[in-house]
């Protein structure tokens, strides 16, 4: 399974995004996503969820989840919008915790459960890399990777 993992797109999706995110079997956004449409435009890509971002506050994005718990071929993830929401359990219960809001891009392993910030794929800020993430998922073995976007 290939999942891609964005964050911070702040209502722009840029051309190379859908490129880098084609042949996913699903899709994460861990918020300030900032318009619906790019929500509309990833899931034509594969099946996106989301979560609510800090910029998030009006119409059918104010009604996205401020955490969402799933799974991924069968390892557990957890996403929220800020690191510092993520729970004290949550790196002992789950395989995956996926946050953004840094925009910067972040990969740490707390034991066997992968902490992961795509960073920012959408508008650019404090000079950081715009980047998103993908995840190889084969044999409940996980395997991240950071990509830049330009």
């Amino acid at each position: 399974m290939r999942v891609g993992v964005v964050s911070d797109t702040h209502g722009i999706l840029r051309p190379e995004v859908p490129a880098l995110l084609a042949g996913c079997d699903a899709i994460l956004h861990a918020g300030d996503v900032g318009h619906p449409a790019i929500l509309t435009q990833l899931a034509a890509i594969a099946p996106v969820s989301a979560v609510r971002g800090n910029v998030d506050t009006a119409g059918t994005l104010a009604r996205l989840p401020d955490n969402l718990a799933g799974e991924l071929a069968g390892l557990r993830y957890r996403m929220v919008h800020r690191r510092e929401d993520v729970g004290a359990r949550w790196s002992a219960e789950h395989d995956l915790l996926v946050f953004g809001h840094s925009h910067r891009p972040e990969l740490e392993w707390r034991g066997s459960c992968l902490l992961l910030n795509p960073g920012s794929c959408g508008q650019r800020r404090f000079r950081l890399p715009l980047t998103l993430a993908l995840l190889t998922i084969r044999d409940g073995r996980l395997t991240p990777e950071i990509l830049a976007v330009e």
